[in-house]
């Protein structure tokens, strides 16, 4: 029998982060805009493969192909948009390089682990996939909470 009320740190239908502040900072990849820490091996995975689908959305801009990152980026910041378009594509690299080594050094709770989904100690979201998109959906009311307050900081941080 599954318990409603807890999550399987390795249960691939959650992601699990942490409220935490990155190593580097950022002013490209939105992942490191974030101040959610992922702080299970799925999420990491999720994460991870969440780049690579951006990353592998091309774009044309200025006669060059971008990818999704450089592209988002472009219509978003105004601090992004009054620099040259090749020291765009060189920011976004060298972060993505850097996220993808603090994700790799993350300390991640055990698989075995078991968390309350009422827990204001983690930010839960329950995945669900639609087609071939992923969609996270706050999984109790302290991930909720979160999730508008961090959507209202990274807005005014563009702005």
């Amino acid at each position: 029998m599954v318990n409603e009320d807890i999550v399987k740190v390795n249960d691939i239908n959650y992601a699990i982060y942490k409220i935490g502040k990155w190593e580097n900072d950022y002013e490209i990849n939105q992942i490191g805009l974030s101040r959610e820490i992922p702080v299970s091996e799925p999420t990491v995975f999720h994460v991870k493969f969440s780049m690579e689908e951006i990353r592998n959305t091309k774009f044309d801009m200025s006669d060059k192909k971008v990818n999704g990152f450089v592209a988002i980026a472009e219509q978003l910041n105004p601090k992004i948009q009054e620099m040259d378009l090749e020291d765009v594509i060189e920011l976004e690299e060298k972060e993505y390089q850097n996220i993808l080594k603090e994700l790799d050094n993350l300390e991640l709770l055990d698989n075995d682990e078991t968390i309350p989904l009422d827990t204001e100690d983690y930010l839960i979201y329950k995945l669900e996939k639609e087609h071939h998109l992923t969609k996270s959906f706050p999984a109790n009311e302290f991930t909720r909470q979160f999730y508008i307050d961090e959507l209202k900081r990274i807005k005014e941080a563009l702005d």
